[in-house]
């Protein structure tokens, strides 16, 4: 866990230095979220969860200030325009929350991009492009877990929180899929 803390201080070094010197408004937003470590654009997504009060998983201009106010993102409003125009792919005035955090992300390495691949083809074990909850649970051992441990929680539920980290918020299918 300490490479983890470590790894999340230096990329928040990186991405402040970066900052001083980044003109473009969707970098300029991906520094500041990084700045704040690894789980800063999660962060930023979490809030804008919050915001969307309709559950239409999408923001108009006025919730997308909101959002970057409440998240305390400090950008001159001309490069918050100038982001939404971007973000607003179809120029119909609202974001899609998914396409705003893909966009948001920065691009993965091709060598973990190799990697995570690598990893899909040993869990996808019929070969049909989709991981199903019976692979993983092939795989996945929830008696390490601490919270089995120490018998807060079943191994049903430490295999369930686990496959959250896979399932989309809005389709809960229970399966994992291969995108490019």
């Amino acid at each position: 866990m300490a490479g983890t803390a470590r790894h999340d201080r230096e990329m928040a070094i990186q991405a402040k230095k970066k900052l001083t010197t980044a003109t473009d408004p969707i970098e300029r937003l991906r520094l500041q979220c990084l700045a704040r470590g690894s789980a800063g654009i999660k962060g930023l997504g979490r809030v804008f969860r919050i915001m969307d009060d309709d559950n239409n998983r999408t923001l108009d201009f006025k919730e997308f200030m909101k959002g970057l106010n409440d998240y305390a993102v400090v950008m001159e409003k001309e490069e918050v325009e100038e982001l939404f125009q971007r973000f607003d792919k179809d120029g119909n005035g609202t974001i899609d929350f998914n396409e705003f955090l893909l966009t948001l992300r920065p691009p993965m390495s091709r060598a973990r991009k190799e990697v995570i691949m690598q990893a899909f083809r040993k869990l996808d074990k019929t070969g049909d492009g989709v991981i199903t909850i019976e692979d993983l649970r092939e795989v996945y051992n929830a008696k390490h877990h601490p919270k089995y441990q120490n018998g807060e929680w079943s191994e049903e539920q430490v295999f369930r929180k686990f496959l959250d980290n896979f399932d989309s918020p809005y389709d809960k299918d229970g399966l994992v899929s291969k995108r490019a």
